[in-house]
C-alpha cells in the first residue's frame, strides 16, 4: 500500500482569505490529481493551520477549527477509498479546543491530529498543553508536527521562512517536547514529526552532549529541571518522522537514526504539485531493503491511522 502522510487542503472559507489572492492551491482538486499523478492508495490529508495565526480569541480559533475538520471530513466522505483525513488542533487552546477534537474523532472519524510547531510564540511543551496529550493518548491517535508562522525579519524575502524559518521551528518544537520529558510523561503518545523533524537528527548529537556533560558544559547555561531520564536520542527514537525534503541523503539519515519502523513516507503535495514525483522518486534514493519499503511507503501510516 502507497500512503502519502503530507497532503494538505484547506476549507473554502479559508481559501478565500485574501492573503491567498484567489490562488490557494490547498484545494480537493489539486490532492486528487497529485494522488493520481503519483499512482497511491491513499493520501492524508490536513489543514496546515496557517490561518491560526490570525486568530486572536478562543472562540475565532475553534470556529477555525471546526470549520476545517469538518470540511476535510466531508471531502474523505466524497472519496473514502483515497482520503484519510487529520483533525487539526491548538494543543494550549484551552477546553473548548479538546472538545473540537474529541467531537471530530469521535463524530467525524479524523484518524489523527496536525499541531503547529508552535502558536503565538508558545510551544506544545507548555503545561497548558498538558490536557492535550492527555486526550490524543486517550483516543489513541498520532500527533503530526506540522511547522507553524516563524517569519524573522531575516527570513521574509527569498522564501526563507518557508525553506528556514519553518523547519527550524519543528526541531526547536520537538527538541523542547524531548527535552521537557513528553515521553516519560506519555510514553504511549505516537507523534510525528514533519519535513525530517527540521534537522532534529543533525542536531541530536549536540542534544546529546549537553545532557551527558552537566558540570563541563556549565558554561552553555543550565539544564533543569531535568524532566528525562536518559539522553535525547533515546527519545528521538520514540518518534516517528516524516519523509518531506527532496534530499535523499538527509533522508536517509533520519531513516537510519529512528529505524523503518518509525518512517513515514510524506511529499507535502499539494500545495506544490510539481513535488509530488520528486518526493516520490526520492524514496528510491535512500538505500531501503524491500522489507523496509514496505513499511515506510504504507505500512506504517496503516498502522498508526488505523486503516488495517
Amino acid at each position: 500500500m502507497l500512503i502519502d502522510w503530507h497532503t494538505h487542503i484547506h476549507s473554502p472559507a479559508n481559501q478565500a482569505k485574501p492573503y491567498w489572492g484567489g490562488r490557494c492551491p490547498m484545494t480537493l482538486e489539486n490532492v486528487l490529481a497529485a494522488h493520481a499523478l503519483a499512482g497511491l492508495d491513499k493520501s492524508v490529508i490536513s489543514n496546515a493551520g496557517h490561518f491560526l495565526r490570525f486568530c486572536t480569541t478562543v472562540s475565532e480559533t475553534v470556529a477555525g477549527l471546526e470549520d476545517s475538520n469538518r470540511y476535510l471530513a466531508k471531502c474523505r466522505d466524497l472519496h473514502p477509498d483515497k482520503l484519510v483525513a487529520m483533525a487539526t488542533c491548538v494543543p494550549g487552546g484551552g477546553d473548548e479546543c479538546l472538545r473540537e477534537l474529541e467531537r471530530a474523532v469521535k463524530e467525524d472519524d479524523c484518524r489523527g491530529v496536525i499541531i503547529g510547531s508552535s502558536h503565538h510564540g508558545q510551544y506544545p511543551d507548555a503545561d497548558a498543553a498538558k490536557p492535550f496529550f492527555k486526550l490524543v493518548t486517550d483516543l489513541d491517535i498520532p500527533v503530526f508536527v506540522h511547522p507553524g508562522d516563524s517569519t524573522t525579519p531575516a527570513t521574509t524575502d527569498y522564501r526563507l521562512a518557508s525553506s528556514i524559518s519553518r523547519p527550524a521551528d519543528n526541531c526547536l518544537s520537538l527538541a523542547r517536547l524531548i527535552v521537557r520529558g513528553i515521553f516519560e510523561q506519555f510514553p504511549s503518545l505516537k507523534l510525528v514529526g514533519s519535513h525530517l523533524g527540521g534537522g532534529i537528527c543533525e542536531v541530536i548529537g549536540r542534544m546529546d552532549y549537553a545532557y551527558n556533560l552537566p558540570e563541563f558544559a556549565f558554561f552553555l547555561g543550565p539544564y533543569e529541571p531535568m524532566l528525562i531520564k536518559h539522553p535525547p536520542s533515546h527519545y528521538l527514537k520514540m518518534m516517528y518522522l516524516e519523509s518531506t525534503s527532496y534530499t535523499p541523503l538527509a533522508a536517509a539519515m533520519c531513516l537510519r537514526t529512528v529505524g523503518a519502523d518509525h518512517f513515514v513516507f510524506g511529499t507535502d503535495s499539494p500545495p506544490l504539485i510539481p513535488l509530488k514525483r520528486e518526493g516520490l522518486e526520492m524514496m528510491d534514493q535512500i538505500g531501503m531493503t524491500p522489507p523496509e519499503r514496505d513499511k515506510v511507503m504504507g505500512g506504517n501510516a496503516a498502522r498508526l491511522l488505523k486503516l488495517n
